[in-house]
């Protein structure tokens, strides 16, 4: 029986990012769930505090090259490799001058106080999809983890649904610690329309309110299966998974959940 695939697309991930909860579970998830005989992949965006030469990552040049048009310009897309350590997971940065080097501005490792970070999640989510799709892996699962992965369930359903290497897919989206600290540019849904998301789901989401907590919203609407990992659950996001009938569980961030990860991935097996 062929083993089962997760992609992993992390926020942050250590030790490549300064250590915290979130990069430690970045980190630990994938490597508990390749213990648990999944193939496993991870991605994440290649920030300015990645400290390249220390960590090994190397150009991949067969899958770099492509250009993500966002608002009248065009960004080329950078994808480098490293292999975490030691369970050797190929872990892909998604890397871009533009939106990924580190400013003297920001006030931590993601730059989460950073006016275009609509555009930043954007163009890590149509990214990584691109990227993974060249791959030809065809993941069981897509859990896509932290706010500035939020825009991943959406572009699944809405653009690479019909993608051979995702039909079959799962779709799970954690809820993390953390949030956009600068206001979100209300232009999103125009750049999101722009870059093919369906006009009539466009129309849809401009009834939602722009805050910080809108990728996070925007994550447990469109995932198969939703997690909240958060020292402090919000009701109103629990209450958006459950009137949506989308499965959840609620973990403690300071406790142990490779069991709970685990048994909450077999009861969403895809279906063969």
């Amino acid at each position: 029986m062929a083993k089962q695939r997760i992609l992993f697309v992390s926020q942050e991930i250590a030790p490549y990012l300064p250590a915290s909860r979130e990069a430690s579970l970045g980190r630990d998830l994938p490597q508990a769930m390749q213990q648990k005989k999944y193939e496993v992949r991870t991605f994440m965006p290649n920030f300015g505090a990645v400290n390249e030469r220390r960590n090994q990552l190397h150009e991949v040049i067969r899958l770099s090259g492509v250009n993500i048009p966002i608002n009248d310009a065009d960004h080329p897309l950078i994808i480098k490799v490293a292999s975490m350590q030691p369970s050797r997971i190929q872990v892909y940065f998604i890397d871009n001058d533009d939106y990924f080097q580190k400013l003297d501005s920001d006030v931590d490792g993601v730059g989460s106080n950073r006016p275009d970070n609509d555009e930043r999640a954007l163009f890590f989510a149509r990214g990584t999809l691109e990227t993974a799709g060249k791959l030809s892996w065809n993941p069981d699962f897509v859990h896509a983890s932290g706010w500035m992965s939020g825009l991943v369930p959406l572009y699944l359903k809405k653009v690479f649904h019909n993608s051979p290497e995702f039909k079959k897919s799962k779709v799970v989206f954690s809820v993390l610690d953390g949030a956009p600290s600068e206001p979100i540019d209300p232009a999103i849904f125009n750049k999101l329309q722009e870059d093919g998301i369906p006009t009539r789901e466009i129309n849809q989401l401009k009834n939602l309110e722009v805050n910080a907590s809108l990728f996070n919203r925007l994550g447990i609407r469109y995932a198969d299966a939703v997690v909240f990992n958060t020292s402090t659950p919000d009701p109103e996001l629990i209450k958006l998974a459950e009137e949506s009938q989308t499965p959840y569980i609620v973990l403690d961030p300071d406790a142990d959940n490779k069991e709970a990860y685990y048994e909450f991935y077999q009861k969403l097996k895809p279906s063969k």
